[in-house]
């Protein structure tokens, strides 16, 4: 897909987030002169080109009382990966989940979900059901804990000129 004026506007008006409001969609349309429908239509179009991956809620943790956050690595069975790792992205805790390869011999990990909590106890909870789901297939794992939160931007696009 090739962006064309109209789109890269879209884009330029969104890559700050969303407006805080009832119907953010209705107030960026207005704002770029466009009808509320013909923006969505774009935003899909370029979503599933891929010019976009998704739109979603970028949350600081830290504010909403998620103080100890924790990126969960597994070793998990090869074959069993794809298998499991959905179960694992699907559960409620899990934020976000992905396959990554290994780095052998220092780093034995394929499998990473990120779980927030009040207090690592209630982290380790959560880590425990985790290992309960995967079972045999589980060789190894490790927890690393935030020590503080990155700031999280979407796309971004460089003004012409």
């Amino acid at each position: 897909m090739t962006m064309d004026a109209t789109d890269r506007r879209i884009v330029e008006a969104l890559q700050g987030g969303l407006p805080l409001v009832a119907e953010p969609y209705a107030r960026v349309a207005a704002e770029l002169a466009l009808p509320e429908g013909e923006l969505i239509d774009r935003l899909q179009a370029m979503k599933d080109s891929g010019v976009i991956r998704r739109i979603a809620a970028a949350p600081n943790h830290y504010k909403l009382g998620m103080t100890a956050n924790g990126m969960t690595v597994w070793d998990v069975a090869d074959d069993r990966l794809a298998e499991l790792g959905a179960k694992i992205g699907a559960l409620p805790f899990v934020t976000h989940c992905y396959e990554r390869p290994r780095a052998l011999p220092d780093w034995p990990y394929n499998l990473f979900a990120m779980v927030h909590g009040s207090s690592r106890e209630e982290v380790a909870e959560k880590r425990a059901a985790i290992t309960d789901i995967l079972g045999d297939a589980l060789n190894g794992c490790d927890i690393l804990y935030s020590t503080r939160i990155l700031k999280k931007t979407g796309l971004r696009l460089r003004k012409r000129g």
